[in-house]
């Protein structure tokens, strides 16, 4: 038997009385949007407790916009090659972080910012730059960098990410990764030279794309503090030597791909080389925190606000490894 809803359809959702006019979706709508059939869906939920849909009163599953989301999250992250059983641990950190601080994650926050990814899907979609241009104007004159980039902005740009799939999208993304990458490069180098103390991030090689190390670095800077981004594909092996040279306060290691088995090794083998701190940064930051406990790396974790957070503790000698 399919999954039936109550209550009238709206923009091919649904409404269940009670619930604050919330758009709901049925577990054949979501299949659909998603591209996870209904048997794993239900899997997810049964074995594995990842989603928590609404339930009507005879039993049949309804899924909100935040449900498809966090769908799409779990498929971001097997896709990574985490196992399924792994990403619920992974999520709940996530959630725990977000929470941070309060007052920035009200719910009519959350509202306006859906509205605004709508708004840039849309002008996405339509490959109107200028449109585009115009709506990070607006959004960078009502938001603090991290709201911009992090909350509005980055969850756009990996929905199409992982829908290059599907026909047009691998256009769309591409076009809305080349306007982003344009703005956060023009953003980077009005920063530089501002601040004093300088830090280093660096990609593990072919472990992210460029935008979310840029993105990274914006994030992590402040006032006070300087982010200067290597280049991707820069070598692990030769940070040393670029330490070296540029003799920073600190280098952040920067990985979006699960660790790989050798990862601890290598990064407590280059720390032994420098002079200065290294941290671990992005997804990889928080899967790697075990291995790597009781070691002069430190995991600062992924989100931009605890990210920038856990570097000022680690640099005023704060923050243990």
């Amino acid at each position: 038997m399919t999954d039936s809803v109550i209550g009238p359809a709206l923009d091919g959702g649904l409404q269940l009385d009670g619930l604050k006019q919330e758009e709901l979706f049925p577990i054949r709508e979501v299949s659909r949007m998603t591209g996870i059939n209904p048997v794993t869906l239900r899997a997810w939920e049964r074995r594995y407790g990842l989603i928590q849909p609404t339930r009507t009163e005879s039993g049949h599953r309804l899924y909100s916009q935040a449900d498809i989301e966090e769908v799409r999250s779990i498929l971001g992250w097997i896709e990574r090659g985490v196992a399924v059983s792994k990403v619920g641990k992974i999520l709940a950190k996530a959630a725990v972080v977000k929470g941070l601080p309060s007052d920035v994650q009200a719910e009519g926050s959350l509202n306006e910012w859906k509205e605004w990814q709508a708004h840039v899907r849309r002008a996405t979609r339509a490959f109107d730059e200028r449109r585009l241009e115009q709506l990070y104007g607006q959004i960078f004159s009502s938001y603090p960098m991290i709201v911009v980039f992090q909350d509005i902005f980055m969850p756009v740009w990996q929905e199409f990410l992982l829908h290059q799939d599907k026909f047009g999208q691998a256009s769309e993304w591409l076009f809305l990764d080349n306007f982003l990458r344009g703005r956060t490069l023009q953003r980077s180098q009005m920063s530089r030279g501002t601040a004093g103390a300088c830090v280093l991030l660096a990609a593990i090689p072919g472990e992210c794309r460029e935008l979310e190390l840029w993105v990274a670095g914006l994030l992590l800077g402040t006032t006070d503090l300087s982010v200067s981004v290597l280049a991707l594909g820069q070598p692990l092996e030769e940070l040393s030597l670029v330490c070296e040279k540029i003799q920073p306060q600190a280098l952040v290691v920067y990985s979006n791909h699960p660790p790989a088995d050798d990862l601890p090794r290598r990064l407590k083998r280059l720390a032994l080389t420098l002079d200065c701190p290294v941290l671990l940064a992005g997804e990889a930051s928080g899967l790697a925190q075990d291995s790597l406990a009781g070691s002069p790396i430190a995991c600062i974790g992924s989100d931009g606000r605890l990210m920038q957070r856990c570097l000022r503790q680690f640099l005023a000698g704060h923050l243990d490894t």
